[in-house]
């Protein structure tokens, strides 16, 4: 089934849900400014869209027709909740990773404490945070997921589920169906923590201290992002590369740090892509000749995605790649570029199969009170050097290695620990588990 078709029915499913969220601002009135809002959201979306997007044919859609379809139905909506949606929705209909609407910012922030993802065709909770209601209910890592919220996760789901709950159209509970490592099935609710926040913010800088929260909050997000460095033994120097955000700088002490030693993993499981600016440093610290370069082919040209593509003191020793399902884009573009170039091995689970290159447009509508909302709109396909691209299709493993639920439950890393023994170093999958502590973000 197609991205887009999925997301249509996560969105119906979401709308017959008795949460107490939905039915509270169901109650709440849907005023002719917000319909108003909401449909000029989505031609103002539409026509960048039409101007911008990659494909100028929007893959045999009729695009035209499918905005109209969308404006049909946030007429007759009523509530915000589900006129947003159906701009969701338009957008999905172009069945592409790197397009898709971002809503404008709600009067709360809420987290449910708990993180999944999928291992081959299972989902998996990979993480509960301390003293979160699922922590209190006895969710645990390495429970597996049958259902969320009546929704079976799948690898082609599994981020329209996160985008729809955590962006779209967050609920107050998550009821979850739940298999233990024992085979144990059970239903547990997990109840979201919801904060409010002030409805007029001062960014002024001088009349309040809203400013300084979002530098606060910002930082502390760019310090849960920074590459770490774990040594084992002599010879064996693992980096955990979470996001394509780093300098030039940043990227070169890595290489430096890097050439000490006799093999290095980059553990990019997670990592959600970033700049492109980031993928060509890395790239040029890792390949010690040039490379072909993946193509960008945009809606009236192709050209190289990198530009003056010159290595410069590389690291030349044994590289291993790891990547999970949440790898994407230019973690996934890295990954398969070690692989046809041959210049190492790509270890772990398929990856997401979400590599586009796009820009976000911001936008805002109101007047006195403005509403700040957004789009990211592809507007290049990437195609690698063996002519392909990797959108929909991933980077499959050279070697598939997938933790259990036992695994997960103990705090065991099977994937880092093999690496290193490929590389032949001992790292046991206990030990592994413990070198890159997750950090949770401050509370909401």
């Amino acid at each position: 089934m197609r991205v887009g078709a999925v997301l249509l029915i996560v969105l119906s499913v979401v709308s017959c849900l008795s949460s107490p969220l939905v039915a509270q601002q169901s109650t709440t009135p849907f005023t002719s400014l917000e319909r108003d809002r909401a449909i000029q959201m989505l031609q103002t979306i539409a026509g960048d869209v039409r101007k911008h997007y990659y494909d100028p044919k929007f893959h045999g859609i009729d695009w035209d027709a499918r905005v109209r379809e969308a404006k049909e139905k946030i007429e007759k909506s009523t509530s915000q909740n589900a006129a947003l949606s159906h701009v969701a929705g338009a957008l999905a209909a172009l069945d592409d990773s790197h397009t898709f609407f971002l809503p404008p910012s709600r009067p709360y922030v809420h987290d449910y404490g708990i993180q999944f993802e999928m291992f081959g065709d299972h989902c998996f909770v990979i993480r509960v945070r301390p003293g979160s209601d699922a922590a209190a209910k006895g969710i645990k890592p390495g429970d597996e997921v049958l259902s969320i919220n009546g929704i079976t996760p799948s690898r082609d789901n599994m981020w329209q589920i996160d985008y729809v709950f955590h962006t779209l159209r967050p609920v107050l509970t998550l009821t979850l169906n739940l298999k233990s490592p024992d085979e144990n099935q059970r239903q547990v609710e997990a109840a979201a923590k919801f904060r409010e926040l002030l409805r007029l913010r001062d960014l002024s800088g001088s009349g309040g201290d809203n400013i300084w929260e979002i530098f606060r909050a910002s930082e502390d997000a760019r310090h849960r992002q920074r590459i770490r460095f774990a040594e084992v033994g002599d010879d064996l120097l693992i980096v955990k590369f979470p996001i394509f955000n780093a300098s030039e700088t940043e990227i070169g002490s890595l290489v430096a740090k890097a050439r000490r030693y006799h093999g290095v993993v980059l553990d990019m499981r997670e990592n959600p892509g970033g700049l492109v600016d980031t993928v060509k440093y890395l790239l040029q610290g890792m390949f010690d000749h040039e490379i072909k370069v993946p193509d960008r082919v945009g809606r009236k040209d192709t050209k190289p995605m990198i530009e003056h593509f010159h290595p410069h003191n590389p690291y030349t020793g044994q590289l291993l790649v790891l990547i999970d399902s949440k790898s994407a884009s230019g973690a996934e573009i890295f990954a398969r570029m070690v692989q046809l170039e041959k210049r190492g091995s790509v270890l772990g689970d398929h990856s997401s199969g979400s590599v586009m290159e796009s820009l976000h447009y911001g936008y805002q509508a109101g007047m006195g009170v403005t509403v700040f909302y957004g789009a990211s709109i592809t507007e290049a396909d990437v195609i690698m050097s063996d002519g392909k691209s990797l959108e929909h299709a991933g980077v499959m493993p050279d070697e598939l290695v997938l933790p259990t639920g036992v695994d997960l439950a103990n705090g065991r890393d099977p994937v880092l620990a093999r690496a290193a023994q490929l590389l032949g170093t001992k790292l046991v999958p206990e030990d592994a588990g413990k070198l890159f502590p997750y950090e949770w973000p401050p509370e909401k």
